[in-house]
């Protein structure tokens, strides 16, 4: 998400990355990859190039990536995008690895994979990057496209930004006298949630917060209590430590035994996540845990958004910041991938990475879409679309799991047996150490 960008923000953009330590997914694999030319030729000189773009995208966030598709295809007559809606971003991986299997590809997909990548199921994308003199490397953010090479090659390129804040009511705080600017800690949260909570007959019927299902919330609270995944040497799965296993218990405790917290699960496609945002918006919630693009689906008439807290005597919060990535598949044909590197390169010009941030809340990719004078305006008056940015001055990078995402299941299954199964955070932890340790030393071998 972005800033209020007033005079000195753009220092502030590069200040705040250069935090962030870059993240690669990598990739072996040798793929066929587009010619130089950044033009795609159509076989018919007359006909455009079609191509098909996949995105796990709905709600707002889907009618803004259509709008932009529209636009792309208005404004130039060599590519025609197809946008192809999924669910998720989870289907869309599923369903690419079927398409793959069967070789009838889309050219582009809102997707990204390091194993993946290094299978070669990916185009890399350096010689379309080198060809095209507009690209201007210098004016990504880094962390963001940092985190699309794979051993040192480009496979994918940031379309946006993203770290997961809080949002809350703002009359739900007032009526109880509790201060935003207090809440700097999970420890004031709770007390702040503990406050909130109302309940009737032993049934909780308002909740003081809802952090977001799955392992992402804990995860971030984890990392900001000091946890790490791996061992600095990278041998050991260290998520059963006691950062982890205090934080958990943490939630599991809120959620079970205070009822205080709860979560939304299951459902097709984002539809917890869409439930989780309805509590807040429909008054039966204080507030949730959520995205930075949840934004353009908010009322800041109602809310208000803040940094995820911290931990007492530990420090301010360190939640992940992360790219939302795209690649080219590998089948396509060099038409088709060129194409998609014209639309993808669209996407990200500084006015369009600009104007997808005011309408959504995510991160811009693009230093240069600071000095949008549209962008300037609009964070003039609208405030919380710098606490995105802020926070990810400060971020935790996202885990590059070296077993092609073994460890990361294991810690789902762990976050479902905590948040969903009420299980003692310890032992769902140790489970997931013990799993996530097997993978760890099989791959290493």
């Amino acid at each position: 998400m972005k800033v209020s960008w007033k005079s000195g923000m753009s220092m502030l953009l590069a200040a705040s990355f250069t935090l962030l330590a870059a993240c690669g997914s990598s990739q072996t694999g040798q793929t066929p990859s587009a010619s130089a030319s950044s033009a795609p030729a159509s076989s018919e000189s007359s006909k455009p190039v079609e191509i098909e773009f996949w995105y796990g995208l709905g709600g707002n966030l889907g009618d803004n990536m259509k709008a932009k598709i529209d636009a792309f295809n208005a404004s130039q007559k060599e590519v025609v995008v197809k946008g192809i809606a999924q669910a998720d971003y989870t289907e869309t991986e599923q369903k690419l690895q079927a398409a793959i299997a069967s070789n009838n590809v889309p050219a582009a997909v809102l997707s990204s994979n390091v194993d993946w990548a290094r299978k070669g199921y990916y185009a890399s994308l350096d010689d379309l990057i080198a060809a095209d003199p507009n690209f201007k490397k210098e004016d990504f953010v880094q962390t963001f496209l940092d985190q699309g090479k794979v051993d040192g090659k480009q496979y994918f390129l940031p379309m946006y930004g993203t770290t997961q804040v809080m949002y809350y009511r703002k009359d739900a705080l007032q009526a109880a006298g509790i201060d935003p600017a207090s809440l700097t800690t999970w420890e004031a949260l709770a007390d702040a949630a503990a406050k909130m909570t109302k309940k009737e007959g032993g049934k909780t019927t308002f909740y003081g917060w809802e952090p977001m299902w799955g392992e992402g919330n804990m995860t971030d609270a984890a990392l900001s209590r000091g946890g790490s995944v791996l061992s600095e040497d990278g041998k050991t799965v260290t998520i059963d430590s006691p950062e982890w296993v205090e934080t958990w218990e943490q939630f599991r405790k809120w959620i079970h035994e205070d009822q205080i917290m709860r979560i939304h699960s299951g459902g097709q496609g984002w539809e917890y996540w869409y439930k989780t945002i309805d509590d807040v918006m429909k008054n039966k919630a204080a507030g949730y845990t959520g995205s930075s693009g949840d934004q353009g689906d908010l009322d800041f008439n109602v809310v208000a958004a803040m940094q995820q807290p911290g931990w007492e005597g530990v420090g301010e919060g360190k939640p992940v910041a992360s790219a939302i990535q795209a690649g080219i598949v590998a089948k396509a044909s060099p038409d088709q991938q060129q194409a998609a590197f014209k639309w993808f390169t669209y996407f990200m010009q500084p006015e369009n990475t600009a104007d997808w941030s005011m309408k959504t809340g995510y991160i811009a990719v693009r230093q240069s879409a600071l000095e949008d004078p549209a962008f300037k305006a609009f964070s003039e008056k609208n405030p919380q679309i710098s606490v995105p940015l802020q926070q990810a001055s400060h971020a935790s990078v996202p885990f590059l799991d070296p077993t092609g995402g073994k460890i990361t299941d294991a810690l789902k299954v762990a976050a479902d047996q905590v948040q969903i199964n009420n299980m003692p955070a310890e032992q769902a932890l140790k489970e997931a150490q013990a799993k996530a340790q097997s993978e760890l030393d099989r791959v290493a071998k």
